[in-house]
């Protein structure tokens, strides 16, 4: 059975009103097969994965700490593979 997502209001009318040019599908794929993940402060998880479409541009994802509610979500210009 196919994961559930859902998405906080702030992600609806703030994330995606200033980052017009973010897709939903992008930060399900991000969170679905991510290059890196770790856990937050304040119960959150961060997940990085790059995404084509912008370029090959890292998009950083934050969810709640269930990991399928996503909060925010935007191009990590700083993001450094540890690897």
């Amino acid at each position: 059975m196919p994961t559930l997502y859902t998405f906080t209001p702030y992600f609806e009318k703030e994330v995606l009103r200033k980052r017009s040019y973010i897709k939903k599908e992008w930060c399900i794929d991000v969170i679905e097969n991510p290059i890196r993940v770790e856990a937050q402060e304040q119960n959150r998880y961060r997940f990085w994965g790059k995404i084509d479409e912008l370029d090959g541009k890292i998009l950083r994802v934050i969810t709640l700490d269930d990991k399928v509610t996503i909060h925010n979500a935007f191009p990590d210009r700083r993001y450094k593979d540890e690897n």
